[in-house]
């Protein structure tokens, strides 16, 4: 078995994880998930399988141009509603324990470990935190003076260039993309994820002046074109563990106005309703689950300060926005 820390749970896999660093041992006060790569529970009965005798949980919502096309996403809740059955467009399962604490996993042969990975540490482990009662935002998280800033915006917006970018400066880095909050009440501090940095091409280029300075997520996939930023690597620094929050700021869309880029104050509904909108796979919660999320989140902007940016279009800009969100921050 490999042992993984990650978002402040143990993982102990079947096989070696891309991505992650192994540790020696288990946690004996964080809990643990066992994961199982490359086959299903052996309690999988045919009726389990005959997912077309039960009516899907959850699908991706999908064009109405094109009603043929298959959702990217289907979930169906099986076995008396204690797993969630999770199927993706390119055939790769998941099967995930409600209670959060096993998942197992299957891809077709045309897919890699690789693939697989990604799901993994991203949208399943999202969906399984947040199952265990843990707010999740789809951000990224970055370390300055011992305290978090983190990023949200989007789809787009430029949350992990902007991390790369702090990354390049020395600032080191907690999370991309899922930024898990640890609820202390009055306080919040964010869980460190894994060290790496998904980027876009255009992001890489921008930033090492070509695509191919970084390598592919995940070499064989036939529509994957991510590449990643290794933190563990010389001038990086991946920050392995927990930090208070101190700020948030959401990423506007780009302008090409000459007064960006720039940050403004954000009434505290429009904090409310930004922050919902960018908590991660929230579109597989719950009534319960929503209504913990709203709590959350309301107290969350009466502790930690919420504002917004608006960059500038120019990606050579991108100095002047860290140096902005710098000064914003400290100044705060």
């Amino acid at each position: 078995m490999q042992h993984y820390q990650i978002y402040g749970l143990n993982l102990q896999v079947n096989v070696a994880l891309p991505g992650p660093v192994k540790i020696s041992r288990l946690q004996s006060d964080v809990p643990t998930i066992e994961v199982v790569l490359g086959s299903l529970p052996i309690w999988l009965t045919e009726t389990d399988r005959d997912l077309s005798a039960i009516p899907d949980w959850y699908r991706t919502p999908q064009s109405p141009e094109d009603p043929e096309i298959k959702p990217a996403l289907q979930v169906w809740q099986i076995n008396d509603r204690r797993y969630f059955y999770c199927l993706y467009e390119d055939g790769t399962i998941f099967v995930v324990s409600r209670t959060g604490d096993r998942i197992w996993a299957t891809w077709p042969d045309n897919l890699t470990l690789e693939d697989t990975a990604t799901y993994l540490l991203g949208p399943i482990l999202g969906f399984l935190l947040r199952l265990r009662g843990t707010i999740c935002l789809h951000a990224n998280a970055i370390a300055i003076d011992d305290r978090v800033v983190v990023i949200v915006g989007e789809a787009g917006a430029g949350k992990s260039t902007t991390a790369a970018a702090f990354a390049r400066y020395g600032y080191p880095i907690l999370s991309d993309d899922v930024v898990p909050l640890i609820d202390r009440g009055n306080t919040f501090s964010v869980q460190p994820a894994y060290p790496r940095i998904r980027l876009w091409d255009e992001s890489v280029r921008a930033l090492y002046g070509s695509a191919e300075a970084l390598p592919r997520l995940t070499p064989a996939h036939p529509t994957w074109d991510k590449r990643y930023l290794d933190l563990n690597q010389t001038g990086y620094k991946f920050q392995s563990v927990p930090l208070p929050l101190a700020a948030i700021y959401y990423l506007n869309e780009r302008s090409n106005a000459a007064t960006c880029p720039q940050i403004e104050s954000m009434p505290d509904r429009e904090q409310l309703i930004t922050l919902v909108s960018n908590t991660y796979t929230n579109y597989l919660l719950d009534k319960q689950l929503r209504a913990q999320e709203f709590e959350v989140l309301s107290r969350l902007i009466k502790c930690v300060p919420v504002r917004q940016i608006t960059p500038h279009a120019d990606i050579d800009r991108l100095a002047d926005l860290i140096a902005l969100i710098l000064r914003d921050f400290q100044d705060n």
